[in-house]
């Protein structure tokens, strides 16, 4: 066995337990860990497969901002774990049934196209040409409207996730920007001209003269 073959094993191996870590933990931080491992070990598969610009995105994206983020959330809200568990066991045959169809798309993609099907992808790698530069032909030529499509999939997201997260609550302030937009200086500061020395006011008790 070759000394790549091992490590690939070994990746594996640590992905598949890190990956049912994150779905079996009772702890969310502790889920968030280990799906930080997970996508490790998955960039060190990649960097076996001399993929290296997917290793480094898989890092630099999910690993040093996504994950990051999402553990500062779940650490800094307060969870109510009993409040998550109630009502689990209804969601069962809907998340099986939908995980079900997942893991058959899946099989089908991996054989070459929806069982053989359509052409295997063609190669566009050559020995001189550099494995970013080979992606981005692929990517903007023969998926450029997949890649539209998810670009505009993304955009939806992140518009519904603001809409979401921006709903009125009244235990919250919230601002008015059309209205902080509108507002002048004379409405907001006002000055106010006084001397710099006020002439001392007589108490009404004046100190009898000398005789």
């Amino acid at each position: 066995m070759e000394f790549t073959t091992f490590l690939f094993y070994v990746f594996a191996l640590i992905l598949v337990v890190s990956g049912l870590k994150v779905v079996t933990s009772r702890n969310p931080v502790q889920s968030a860990l280990f799906l930080v491992l997970a996508f490790f070990n998955a960039a060190a598969i990649w960097m076996l497969l001399e993929a290296e610009f997917l290793a480094i995105m898989l890092v630099l994206v999910y690993v040093g901002a996504v994950m990051v983020l999402f553990l500062f959330v779940v650490m800094m809200i307060d969870i109510n774990l009993d409040e998550l568990r109630r009502g689990f066991g209804k969601f069962i045959p809907l998340a099986s049934t939908v995980g079900a169809i997942m893991i058959v798309e899946a099989s089908l993609v991996l054989m070459r196209g929806y069982g053989a099907t359509r052409a295997p992808v063609k190669a566009v790698s050559a020995p001189d040409v550099p494995n970013t530069k080979a992606l981005g032909i692929a990517l903007y030529t023969d998926y450029i409207f997949a890649f539209e499509v998810a670009g505009l999939i993304l955009l939806v997201a992140v518009v519904a996730a603001v809409a979401l997260t921006m709903r009125s609550r009244k235990d919250h302030k919230q601002t008015d920007p059309s209205k902080q937009v509108r507002v002048k200086a004379r409405d907001r500061v006002r000055l106010v001209s006084m001397p710099a020395e006020a002439r001392q006011q007589s108490t009404g008790t004046d100190t009898p003269a000398a005789e």
